[in-house]
């Protein structure tokens, strides 16, 4: 430590407190993340840990303290404004958004990205339904987007075809979507009670169906294909990395094709970590598991 700058030490400070962000709020990311090497595994919970805070600003703590909409809203406005300015800059006192930006510079993630993330943020304040259209700007900025992140953390240093990388960028997007609507049907249950939220475009509590669930585990499977598909193509580690993180959330696919419509609308279904550690072993032999699933699911 006695040969690092006072702006090294920060930097690694604000990684750390990134990392931490991630172990506290996500044990599939974590288990995924730990089969990365050290520089990707950092700039990888950097991109995350400022998607959760944000998610946290609309979604948890903020309206648990007492915080009203609008005041949520300006809260989040805040976190952009500081986020562009430490992309700017390359310094935030916010030591998530400094990490992010350190990670941001370095790999050439711009605003580009981060508004339409923020654009996403922000409807989740607002917006109670979606049509077709503002679903899939929810879902390419409040998922793909982080997705198209992912890949740049993931090439930074290394030479790459560009034919290649937007082959990378295209899977990394429909992994993306594939997370999030996994996500949306997982949650249904609190979305609809809690939250007051329906995501998917004409989906209603009291007349979602088996067939509604299949539709869009279906529109799911695809994402998942392609993001598949796309795999070979990324560095050995990033590719065990994305692998598990794509078979974890397969798994969680087919719990959800095995539970009845109804009961989705009840429970949050989850994959018990003695399952997570199995499709750990299985990823780390090399297995194809998830190509598996999509070839076998039930109708």
């Amino acid at each position: 430590m006695a040969n690092t700058t006072a702006l090294e030490r920060y930097n690694a400070a604000a990684l750390k407190t990134s990392a931490e962000v991630i172990r506290c709020y996500s044990t599939s990311f974590g288990l995924a993340c730990r089969l990365l090497d050290g520089p990707t595994r950092a700039r990888i919970e950097a991109v995350y840990a400022l998607v959760r805070v944000a998610d946290e600003v609309v979604d948890g703590p903020a309206a648990a303290a007492g915080l009203d909409a609008g005041q949520v809203e300006a809260m989040l406005d805040a976190l952009e404004r500081e986020t562009e300015t430490a992309l700017d800059t390359g310094y935030s006192a916010n030591l998530v958004v400094h990490a992010f930006a350190v990670t941001a510079r370095a790999t050439g993630i711009g605003t580009d990205l981060t508004r339409p993330f923020f654009a996403s943020m922000r409807a989740d304040i607002t917006q109670r339904e979606h049509t077709p259209e503002s679903f899939s700007r929810y879902v390419y900025g409040s998922a793909e987007v982080v997705g198209l992140m992912c890949v740049k953390a993931f090439l930074a240093g290394r030479p790459t075809d560009p034919a290649q990388e937007e082959i990378l960028a295209d899977g990394a997007r429909h992994l993306g979507a594939a997370f999030q609507k996994i996500n949306f049907l997982r949650d249904l249950a609190e979305d609809f009670s809690t939250l007051g939220r329906s995501y998917f475009p004409g989906i209603r509590p009291g007349s979602f169906s088996e067939q509604d669930k299949h539709r869009l585990l279906d529109d799911i499977d695809e994402d998942l294909r392609i993001s598949l598909a796309s795999l070979p193509g990324l560095p050995p580690a990033p590719r065990r990395a994305v692998a598990l993180a794509q078979a974890l959330f397969t798994e969680l696919a087919l719990r959800l094709r095995r539970t009845p419509a109804e009961e989705l609308l009840r429970a949050r279904i989850r994959v018990p970590n003695a399952v997570k550690l199995r499709i750990l072993a299985r990823t780390l032999a090399g297995s194809s598991a998830p190509e598996s699933y999509l070839k076998e699911r039930t109708p």
